[in-house]
């Protein structure tokens, strides 16, 4: 009770197999007494660009603009556009961190790609001495939520997709690890579109259990064995 979570939502359509899981999330967690904040990246109308629009004031070097170094110096100087500041400030006061999004070419919407591209900025997620296990962002969890448009057959090691952990080795690994970040195991809801009304009804059922036991869950552990293995 109590935790702070905030879940990083990218979907267009509320009324979305996406857009229920988000509402059970909302409404589970709140129940728990947890305060829930939701940053919907479409409604926002989120820039996933980085540009140097997201510099305020003088750059470090006019001369040639290198996006990871005037981030980096205008996070240290405050210098960073309003929208990225409003969501290091979610990011830092949240406890757990959700992505609930479609899988779109084995990887997540370029408007989540680029939340994590203009937010977890050097200074402020990692800095190159401290990365990993170092990362600046210890203390926090995530979970990856999303949904396929594949069956679970298709990305299994025999399937012609391989195994699902590879898709997620960027995200998980890269990112979230990055930046010192715990991951709990993935929420999967494979196929919606293909499966009867029943079995939908059955993966909103099994996301509304397993978030009424998710502070008890152990984080993975944070390894390339488990993505490989």
């Amino acid at each position: 009770p109590g935790k702070k979570v905030l879940i990083v939502y990218a979907h267009q359509e509320p009324k979305s197999f996406n857009g229920s899981l988000l509402k059970i999330a909302v409404e589970e967690l709140t129940k728990q007494g947890c305060s829930v904040t939701v940053s919907d990246l479409y409604a926002m109308q989120f820039e996933p660009r980085a540009t140097r629009n997201d510099i305020v004031g003088h750059l470090h070097n006019p001369e040639a603009f290198n996006y990871g170094v005037e981030t980096w110096e205008a996070y240290k100087r405050g210098g960073l556009s309003k929208d990225l500041v409003e969501e290091q400030k979610k990011v830092q006061e949240a406890d757990l961190l959700i992505f609930q999004f479609p899988l779109f070419w084995f990887s997540m919407p370029a408007i989540l790609k680029g939340w994590m591209d203009r937010v977890l900025v050097q200074g402020f997620a990692y800095d190159l001495s401290k990365a990993y296990d170092g990362g600046l962002l210890q203390d926090k969890l995530s979970l990856f939520s999303f949904t396929t448009g594949g069956g679970q057959e298709m990305y299994s090691n025999e399937g012609i997709g391989g195994d699902i952990r590879y898709v997620l080795w960027p995200m998980q690994h890269g990112i979230m690890h990055f930046c010192g970040v715990k991951v709990l195991n993935p929420h999967i809801c494979y196929a919606p579109e293909r499966v009867s009304e029943e079995k939908r009804k059955e993966m909103l059922t099994a996301w509304t259990q397993r978030l009424k036991t998710l502070w008890k869950e152990e984080p993975i552990d944070c390894s390339p064995e488990w993505y490989f293995k």
